[in-house]
């Protein structure tokens, strides 16, 4: 069916309301679901922490009566499979919905068309693709893991005017102000998981939670540790059975350091190293395998420059303070090994904004 004027706007509510979801409900899409009925809404919805209740039967309860006959927007194609819960086009096919507007197909096979083909089986009319590019950019996550079986990685620098990150004595604390690590903040609550590697880890013994913004949940803090040399007593060790700690090692790593770690709370995830380091591609493949959608990798310049060789960062958050720290300086990012200006990588710019002192760039890779 064709889109109709007011689709996108629609669409563009629904995606809102999804966003409330990042974070929170993997390895579940965040997904927005709402009813207009006579050009009144009748029913919102987004996908709850854990992933269930679905957008769509949150937007039908509220509802009640008044979904029949409505025209549903909804950011994902709905469920077709039975899984914790009936699948959501049934749902809507229960409630009489006279139409069904979706952003996106699902990519997951057990839906892949299956949830639009049930709808209009019984007599729905569905319109797809309304909005389509801001609805897969939402979703990239969810959509990298089942697609490729990786999650969606962010890398997040902070660096001075020249592109460093710290003196040459390793002080860093703070490069940029409050407004920038406010946003930090809201980062790590819209991404499933923080991560870094050992030597930040050993460096600042870094907390790694949401912090003043009245959050209810907490990001999943991972640990890229090889030979699990981070101490156990360090603030992740502390906090581990209040919030999640994963630490990816490889099978090297000393049984006593294991033990201790496990003692925690903490889990510990075996991979495979090369080289004397751990396999990025299977540590981020060993975590989609878990579920994780999302990661915001807030590690040093080595740790980043390795993903970015490795071709496993999506997007860089870059905050940049106006400071100067000179050569002597540690750089944000460590050696990719260029010898021409031609392999160098080029991103592109998605979004920016001046936080107090500093600015902050969004691209993508």
């Amino acid at each position: 069916m064709t889109p109709q004027p007011e689709d996108a706007a629609h669409m563009a509510h629904a995606l809102r309301l999804a966003a409330r979801g990042l974070g929170n409900v993997w390895p579940n899409p965040a997904v927005g679901c709402i009813l207009v009925k006579d050009g009144i809404i009748v029913g919102r919805g987004w996908t709850q922490p854990g992933g269930r209740p679905h957008a769509e039967v949150r937007a039908l309860e509220q509802a009640g009566a008044l979904a029949e006959g409505a025209t549903a927007y909804v950011t994902l194609e709905p469920c077709a499979h039975h899984g914790q819960t009936p699948p959501c086009a049934k749902a809507m096919i229960a409630a009489k919905v006279a139409r069904v507007v979706t952003a996106l197909t699902d990519p997951d096979p057990r839906v892949s068309g299956k949830g639009h083909t049930m709808l209009r089986t019984a007599g729905i009319a569905v319109t797809e693709g309304v909005l389509i590019k801001d609805a897969t950019l939402l979703n990239a996550g969810f959509l990298k893991r089942v697609t490729q079986g990786l999650p969606f990685v962010t890398l997040k620098l902070g660096a001075s005017l020249d592109g460093r990150t710290a003196t040459a004595t390793g002080e860093s604390r703070w490069i940029t102000g409050p407004e920038a690590r406010r946003k930090v903040h809201a980062m790590r609550l819209a991404h499933d998981a923080v991560m870094i590697g050992s030597g930040t880890a050993l460096a600042d013994d870094p907390d790694l939670s949401v912090r003043d913004l009245g959050a209810r949940h907490q990001p999943i803090r991972i640990v890229l540790d090889r030979a699990l040399k981070h101490s156990p007593a360090s603030r992740l060790g502390r906090s581990a059975k209040a919030s999640p700690v994963w630490l990816l090692h490889g099978p090297g790593a000393a049984p006593a350091a294991v033990m201790a770690w496990a003692a925690t709370g903490a889990t510990l995830i075996e991979t495979v190293e090369i080289d004397g380091h751990l396999d990025l591609t299977a540590a981020l493949q060993a975590l989609a395998a878990k579920g994780l959608t999302r990661i915001l990798c807030e590690g040093g310049s080595t740790v980043g420059a390795a993903l970015v060789k490795a071709g496993l960062v999506d997007d860089l958050a870059l905050f940049t303070a106006g400071a100067l720290i000179g050569a002597e300086g540690q750089p944000a990012l460590g050696p990719l090994g260029l010898t021409a200006l031609a392999t160098a990588p080029r991103l592109t710019l998605r979004d920016t904004a001046i936080l107090g002192q500093d600015s902050y760039s969004l691209w993508s890779l």
